[in-house]
């Protein structure tokens, strides 16, 4: 119980720059989606922009992040020498692609569509070469334990990133309306959509100085041997990355070129991203966990068998997942005033998109098996599978379905390689999840969402009080089986008393 205790205590502390953080971004979404009219498919540009932003950020990367935590826990290992090595190691990928990409920058710009603009594909290179370096500083502040820092870092980030957002798009136009002559040396009211890829290069640029300190006060040396070893356990990561950011991206990024207009296509994208971004609660969640999860199961790894913990924070991560389904789903007629009205049309996703997310996080917890006994090919062939089935879904599907069959192929594509790792898992490290507890969740939540979906109430507040009874009931579940009162620390004192 105390393990899991230290695990709920840094998902929380790490959950505080995804969640907050991710809550913070929301508020870019109602901007973006009022400054860029749904029918002008501006919102598409980013959307489709950021998903190759997204494929490339793993790719570079490598799978260094985990095979960092993987060797910098191995006894035996110089955990500095480890930082150090692949500190360089993902410094020269990042140089490379961007030296690469600058001097291709016409060509490749043409062949995603912005001929008419290829800075806004060099201003992003620019941005993903810094991410992907910053990426090392930040798993280094986890592993030191230093989440305060790296929730600072995180938090400044996305509020500066907000506040540069803000004043492009709206004081930058108030002041060109009323005061132009203060603004007219560097704004141009026709760039649109691009002073967001200027905002998100500012704030990547200032984020370097924060990671000084990461940076210096030791030797720079570079084992060859030593990365060769991080290299092969890391390279199946590498593919389970780029396959699993390409089953949540594929859709984005091919979506418009799946329409016989593509104008129109972005449009769609720029609808379908719009009404996802609500669904992302779950992909939050998921997220948090992931940060406090990682280390601590490589942490555990070293002591006695650690397979009933691992079970339990499979059903908890379960509980919790459904409970934020349900939530998202029920207060969907508030939620929906995230994005602006033209938007709406595309909120039939969200329960699908979040039963996806589900299964992913599901998928997440199970595949840990294979990073402990070091046999992460497993993890590649399940992506491979994974995308192989996302991908033909979309081709297939999408001419005739649009995005609705994009969000369908998430749930097929997550919920096979799920139940395939759960197989094979068993058989190579078996753990004794308690599926019939699980089940019974799963069961209860499908049950309270079809009750709330057929039961019409035309009265938005009677609607949303009803609503809440049913999330209360499955509260009231939650404590009755798994989380008695009397266990939580401080409510507990209060209940003896």
């Amino acid at each position: 119980m105390a393990n899991l205790k230290s695990l709920a205590k840094d998902t929380a502390i790490y959950g505080l720059s995804s969640i907050v953080g991710k809550f913070l971004n929301y508020l870019l979404v109602p901007l973006y989606t009022t400054a860029f009219a749904a029918d002008s498919g501006e919102y598409g540009i980013v959307s489709q922009i950021y998903a190759f932003v997204a494929l490339l950020q793993v790719l570079l990367i490598c799978g260094m992040e985990t095979g960092f935590f993987r060797f910098a826990n191995k006894e035996g290992e110089n955990s500095q020498l480890v930082y150090s090595s692949i500190l360089i190691s993902v410094g020269a990928i990042s140089l490379a692609f961007l030296l690469f990409t600058l001097s291709f920058l016409t060509p490749i710009a043409s062949s995603l569509g912005y001929a008419e603009h290829p800075e806004f594909i060099g201003i992003m290179a620019i941005v993903v070469a810094l991410d992907v370096f910053q990426s090392i500083p930040f798993v280094y502040l986890r592993f030191k334990q230093r989440p305060v820092k790296f929730v600072f870092i995180k938090l400044f980030n996305i509020l500066f990133g907000i506040g540069l957002n803000l004043f492009f798009l709206i004081a930058c136009p108030w002041l060109n309306t009323y005061y132009p002559e203060t603004i007219a040396w560097f704004y141009d009211p026709g760039y649109g959509v691009g002073y967001v890829f200027i905002a998100n290069l500012i704030t990547s640029s200032v984020q370097m100085f924060f990671f000084i300190p990461e940076l210096r006060g030791f030797v720079y040396k570079f084992d060859a041997a030593l990365m060769k070893r991080i290299f092969t356990y890391s390279f199946p990561l590498l593919v389970l990355g780029v396959v699993g950011i390409l089953n949540h991206t594929f859709d984005k990024m091919v979506l418009p070129s799946l329409f016989p207009n593509m104008e129109e296509g972005r449009v769609q994208l720029g609808i379908y991203s719009a009404a996802t971004k609500i669904a992302m609660v779950m992909g939050m969640f998921t997220q948090a966990f992931r940060y406090a999860y990682e280390p601590f199961v490589f942490g555990k790894s070293r002591d006695s068998d650690q397979r009933m913990v691992y079970a339990n924070a499979m059903k908890f991560f379960v509980i919790f997942a459904l409970l934020a389904f349900l939530a998202v789903m029920f207060y969907l007629d508030i939620l929906r005033y995230v994005i602006a009205i033209d938007y709406w049309e595309g909120l039939r996703v969200v329960p699908i998109v979040m039963a996806g997310e589900i299964f992913m996080g599901i998928y997440f917890n199970l595949s840990f098996w294979y990073k402990l006994i070091d046999e992460t090919r497993w993890g590649a062939y399940f992506s491979l599978i994974g995308c192989a089935i996302i991908v033909s879904l979309n081709v297939l599907f999408v001419p005739t379905y649009g995005y609705m069959a994009s969000a369908w192929a998430g749930v097929v594509g997550y919920g096979v390689i799920t139940i395939i790792s759960y197989i094979v898992g068993q058989k190579k490290y078996p753990i004794r999840y308690e599926l019939k507890e699980i089940g019974a969740y799963m069961l209860l939540a499908a049950l309270l969402y079809t009750i709330s979906s057929l039961v019409c109430i035309d009265n938005i507040v009677l609607r949303l009080l009803f609503r809440t009874l049913l999330l209360a009931l499955f509260i009231f579940y939650i404590i009755k089986k798994d989380l008695p009162l009397s266990q939580i620390p401080f409510l507990g004192r209060l209940i003896r008393k």
